[in-house]
Protein backbone atom coordinates (compact mmCIF):
# COMPACT_ATOMS: atom_id res chain seq x y z
CA UNK A 1 0.00 0.00 0.00
CA UNK A 2 1.24 3.49 -0.88
CA UNK A 3 0.26 6.04 1.75
CA UNK A 4 0.91 9.70 2.37
CA UNK A 5 -0.60 12.63 4.21
CA UNK A 6 -0.39 16.02 2.55
CA UNK A 7 -2.05 19.40 2.44
CA UNK A 8 -4.44 20.20 -0.40
CA UNK A 9 -4.62 23.98 -0.96
CA UNK A 10 -8.07 25.55 -0.69
CA UNK A 11 -9.36 29.11 -0.61
CA UNK A 12 -9.71 28.70 3.17
CA UNK A 13 -6.33 27.19 3.99
CA UNK A 14 -4.46 23.91 3.79
CA UNK A 15 -6.71 20.84 4.06
CA UNK A 16 -4.80 17.90 5.52
CA UNK A 17 -5.65 14.77 3.51
CA UNK A 18 -4.79 11.11 3.88
CA UNK A 19 -4.17 9.33 0.58
CA UNK A 20 -3.67 5.67 -0.15
CA UNK A 21 -3.54 3.50 -3.26
CA UNK A 22 -2.34 0.06 -4.38
CA UNK A 23 1.37 -0.44 -4.97
CA UNK A 24 0.81 -1.83 -8.46
CA UNK A 25 -1.28 -1.09 -11.52
CA UNK A 26 -1.36 2.71 -11.41
CA UNK A 27 -3.10 4.83 -12.45
CA UNK A 28 -6.24 3.97 -10.50
CA UNK A 29 -9.70 5.57 -10.42
CA UNK A 30 -9.97 8.30 -7.79
CA UNK A 31 -12.39 8.14 -4.86
CA UNK A 32 -13.16 10.87 -2.32
CA UNK A 33 -14.03 9.47 1.10
CA UNK A 34 -15.86 12.02 3.29
CA UNK A 35 -15.61 11.59 7.05
CA UNK A 36 -18.35 11.39 9.66
CA UNK A 37 -18.82 13.82 12.56
CA UNK A 38 -16.19 12.34 14.97
CA UNK A 39 -13.55 13.27 12.39
CA UNK A 40 -10.38 11.71 11.04
CA UNK A 41 -9.11 8.75 13.06
CA UNK A 42 -7.43 5.38 12.63
CA UNK A 43 -10.76 3.65 12.02
CA UNK A 44 -11.40 5.75 8.90
CA UNK A 45 -7.86 5.31 7.63
CA UNK A 46 -8.31 1.54 7.85
CA UNK A 47 -11.53 1.82 5.84
CA UNK A 48 -9.71 3.89 3.22
CA UNK A 49 -7.02 1.23 3.02
CA UNK A 50 -9.59 -1.51 2.52
CA UNK A 51 -11.06 0.34 -0.43
CA UNK A 52 -7.60 1.01 -1.87
CA UNK A 53 -6.75 -2.70 -1.83
CA UNK A 54 -9.39 -3.36 -4.51
CA UNK A 55 -7.92 -0.84 -6.92
CA UNK A 56 -8.77 2.75 -6.00
CA UNK A 57 -6.77 5.86 -5.18
CA UNK A 58 -8.56 7.04 -2.03
CA UNK A 59 -8.48 10.53 -0.56
CA UNK A 60 -9.73 11.14 2.98
CA UNK A 61 -9.72 14.91 3.70
CA UNK A 62 -10.05 16.49 7.13
CA UNK A 63 -13.18 18.57 6.60
CA UNK A 64 -12.61 20.31 9.95
CA UNK A 65 -9.40 21.99 8.76
CA UNK A 66 -10.93 25.48 9.02
CA UNK A 67 -10.86 25.03 12.80
CA UNK A 68 -7.12 24.27 12.77
CA UNK A 69 -4.94 21.20 12.72
CA UNK A 70 -5.87 20.11 16.25
CA UNK A 71 -9.18 18.66 15.11
CA UNK A 72 -8.57 15.08 16.14
CA UNK A 73 -10.72 13.86 19.00
CA UNK A 74 -10.38 11.39 21.83
CA UNK A 75 -12.46 8.27 22.57
CA UNK A 76 -15.15 10.27 24.40
CA UNK A 77 -16.11 12.21 21.27
CA UNK A 78 -19.43 10.36 20.96
CA UNK A 79 -20.31 10.66 24.66
CA UNK A 80 -22.84 13.48 24.97
CA UNK A 81 -21.69 16.09 27.45
CA UNK A 82 -18.02 15.12 27.36
CA UNK A 83 -15.38 17.76 26.64
CA UNK A 84 -14.45 16.09 23.37
CA UNK A 85 -18.07 15.84 22.23
CA UNK A 86 -18.62 19.51 23.05
CA UNK A 87 -15.44 20.50 21.18
CA UNK A 88 -16.44 18.46 18.14
CA UNK A 89 -20.00 19.82 18.07
CA UNK A 90 -18.72 23.40 18.21
CA UNK A 91 -16.89 22.73 14.93
CA UNK A 92 -19.48 20.47 13.34
CA UNK A 93 -22.40 22.86 13.74
CA UNK A 94 -20.59 25.60 11.81
CA UNK A 95 -20.20 23.45 8.70
CA UNK A 96 -22.38 24.01 5.63
CA UNK A 97 -22.88 22.25 2.31
CA UNK A 98 -21.42 25.20 0.31
CA UNK A 99 -18.24 25.06 2.42
CA UNK A 100 -17.79 21.37 1.78
CA UNK A 101 -18.52 21.81 -1.93
CA UNK A 102 -15.61 24.28 -2.03
CA UNK A 103 -13.48 21.58 -0.42
CA UNK A 104 -14.59 18.94 -2.94
CA UNK A 105 -13.76 21.35 -5.77
CA UNK A 106 -10.27 21.76 -4.30
CA UNK A 107 -9.82 17.99 -4.20
CA UNK A 108 -10.96 17.69 -7.82
CA UNK A 109 -8.48 20.37 -8.87
CA UNK A 110 -5.74 18.53 -7.00
CA UNK A 111 -6.62 15.24 -8.70
CA UNK A 112 -6.16 16.69 -12.19
CA UNK A 113 -2.41 16.76 -11.61
CA UNK A 114 -2.21 13.47 -9.74
CA UNK A 115 -0.38 10.95 -11.92
CA UNK A 116 -1.52 8.04 -9.76
CA UNK A 117 -5.16 8.82 -10.59
CA UNK A 118 -6.68 7.61 -13.85
CA UNK A 119 -8.26 10.38 -15.92
CA UNK A 120 -12.01 9.99 -16.13
CA UNK A 121 -14.91 9.53 -13.73
CA UNK A 122 -14.47 9.75 -9.97
CA UNK A 123 -16.38 8.44 -6.98
CA UNK A 124 -17.47 10.10 -3.75
CA UNK A 125 -19.02 8.57 -0.65
CA UNK A 126 -19.75 9.81 2.84
CA UNK A 127 -21.00 8.62 6.20
CA UNK A 128 -23.33 10.28 8.70
CA UNK A 129 -22.98 14.07 8.29
CA UNK A 130 -21.17 13.53 4.98
CA UNK A 131 -23.88 11.46 3.33
CA UNK A 132 -25.57 14.69 2.21
CA UNK A 133 -22.20 16.09 1.13
CA UNK A 134 -21.53 13.13 -1.17
CA UNK A 135 -24.92 13.52 -2.84
CA UNK A 136 -24.44 17.28 -3.19
CA UNK A 137 -21.01 16.71 -4.75
CA UNK A 138 -22.53 14.43 -7.40
CA UNK A 139 -25.05 17.16 -8.25
CA UNK A 140 -22.44 19.93 -8.25
CA UNK A 141 -19.99 18.00 -10.46
CA UNK A 142 -22.13 15.79 -12.71
CA UNK A 143 -19.43 15.63 -15.38
CA UNK A 144 -16.76 14.29 -13.02
CA UNK A 145 -18.43 12.38 -10.16
CA UNK A 146 -20.03 9.36 -11.78
CA UNK A 147 -20.86 7.49 -8.57
CA UNK A 148 -21.82 8.72 -5.12
CA UNK A 149 -22.96 6.92 -1.99
CA UNK A 150 -24.47 8.00 1.31
CA UNK A 151 -24.30 5.65 4.30
CA UNK A 152 -26.71 6.52 7.12
CA UNK A 153 -26.64 10.11 5.88
CA UNK A 154 -28.34 12.58 8.20
CA UNK A 155 -31.49 14.57 7.40
CA UNK A 156 -31.59 13.86 3.67
CA UNK A 157 -35.06 15.47 3.49
CA UNK A 158 -35.67 18.74 5.31
CA UNK A 159 -37.04 22.25 4.88
CA UNK A 160 -33.54 23.67 4.45
CA UNK A 161 -32.69 25.45 1.21
CA UNK A 162 -29.78 23.02 0.80
CA UNK A 163 -31.70 19.83 1.61
CA UNK A 164 -30.04 16.97 -0.32
CA UNK A 165 -33.29 15.76 -1.85
CA UNK A 166 -33.60 18.98 -3.86
CA UNK A 167 -30.57 18.23 -6.02
CA UNK A 168 -31.20 14.56 -6.78
CA UNK A 169 -32.35 15.31 -10.32
CA UNK A 170 -29.16 17.24 -11.09
CA UNK A 171 -26.93 14.17 -11.00
CA UNK A 172 -25.91 12.25 -14.10
CA UNK A 173 -24.12 9.45 -12.33
CA UNK A 174 -25.41 6.64 -10.14
CA UNK A 175 -26.41 7.15 -6.51
CA UNK A 176 -26.59 4.63 -3.70
CA UNK A 177 -28.25 5.62 -0.43
CA UNK A 178 -28.08 3.21 2.52
CA UNK A 179 -30.22 3.84 5.59
CA UNK A 180 -30.27 2.03 8.92
CA UNK A 181 -33.60 0.73 10.20
CA UNK A 182 -32.87 2.36 13.56
CA UNK A 183 -31.66 5.91 13.09
CA UNK A 184 -32.92 9.03 14.87
CA UNK A 185 -31.08 11.17 12.32
CA UNK A 186 -32.84 9.50 9.39
CA UNK A 187 -36.12 8.06 10.71
CA UNK A 188 -38.02 5.61 8.55
CA UNK A 189 -40.85 8.03 7.63
CA UNK A 190 -38.20 10.37 6.23
CA UNK A 191 -36.63 7.50 4.31
CA UNK A 192 -39.98 6.61 2.78
CA UNK A 193 -40.46 10.23 1.73
CA UNK A 194 -36.96 10.19 0.26
CA UNK A 195 -37.81 7.09 -1.75
CA UNK A 196 -40.77 8.86 -3.26
CA UNK A 197 -38.76 11.95 -4.09
CA UNK A 198 -35.92 9.86 -5.48
CA UNK A 199 -38.26 8.05 -7.87
CA UNK A 200 -39.79 11.34 -8.99
CA UNK A 201 -36.37 12.94 -9.58
CA UNK A 202 -35.37 10.46 -12.28
CA UNK A 203 -31.98 9.92 -10.62
CA UNK A 204 -30.21 6.64 -11.32
CA UNK A 205 -29.54 4.35 -8.40
CA UNK A 206 -31.30 3.00 -5.33
CA UNK A 207 -32.18 3.53 -1.70
CA UNK A 208 -31.77 0.54 0.59
CA UNK A 209 -32.80 0.07 4.21
CA UNK A 210 -30.55 -2.19 6.27
CA UNK A 211 -32.92 -4.17 8.54
CA UNK A 212 -31.97 -4.37 12.20
CA UNK A 213 -29.00 -2.05 11.77
CA UNK A 214 -28.34 1.15 13.73
CA UNK A 215 -26.78 4.44 12.71
CA UNK A 216 -23.02 3.84 12.47
CA UNK A 217 -23.25 0.13 11.62
CA UNK A 218 -20.26 0.15 9.26
CA UNK A 219 -17.69 1.45 11.76
CA UNK A 220 -15.72 -1.42 13.35
CA UNK A 221 -15.07 0.48 16.60
CA UNK A 222 -18.66 1.64 17.13
CA UNK A 223 -20.94 -0.09 19.66
CA UNK A 224 -23.46 -0.78 16.90
CA UNK A 225 -21.00 -2.36 14.46
CA UNK A 226 -22.99 -4.94 12.52
CA UNK A 227 -20.80 -7.37 10.57
CA UNK A 228 -23.42 -8.53 8.01
CA UNK A 229 -24.58 -4.95 7.40
CA UNK A 230 -21.03 -3.63 7.23
CA UNK A 231 -20.01 -6.28 4.71
CA UNK A 232 -23.14 -5.58 2.66
CA UNK A 233 -22.14 -1.91 2.61
CA UNK A 234 -18.70 -2.83 1.25
CA UNK A 235 -20.26 -5.09 -1.35
CA UNK A 236 -22.62 -2.34 -2.53
CA UNK A 237 -19.97 0.37 -2.54
CA UNK A 238 -17.36 -1.62 -4.43
CA UNK A 239 -19.93 -2.86 -6.95
CA UNK A 240 -21.05 0.73 -7.53
CA UNK A 241 -17.51 1.89 -8.16
CA UNK A 242 -16.78 -1.10 -10.39
CA UNK A 243 -19.79 -0.26 -12.56
CA UNK A 244 -19.12 3.42 -12.84
CA UNK A 245 -15.37 3.86 -12.44
CA UNK A 246 -13.93 0.57 -13.58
Amino acid sequence: MIEETLDIPTAHGAMETFLCSPERGAPHPGVIFLMDAPGIRGELRMMARRLATVGYHVLLPNLYYRAGRETMFGPDVLKAGSAEHTRMRAIRTRMTIPQVMDDVSAVLAFLKARLAVRPGPLGCHGYCMSGPYALAAAARHPGRIAAAASFYGTWLVSDAAESPHLSLGQTRGELYIACAEHDELAPLPMVEELKRLFAASGAAGEIEIYPGAHHGFAFPERWCYDVPAAERHWERLIALYRRRLG
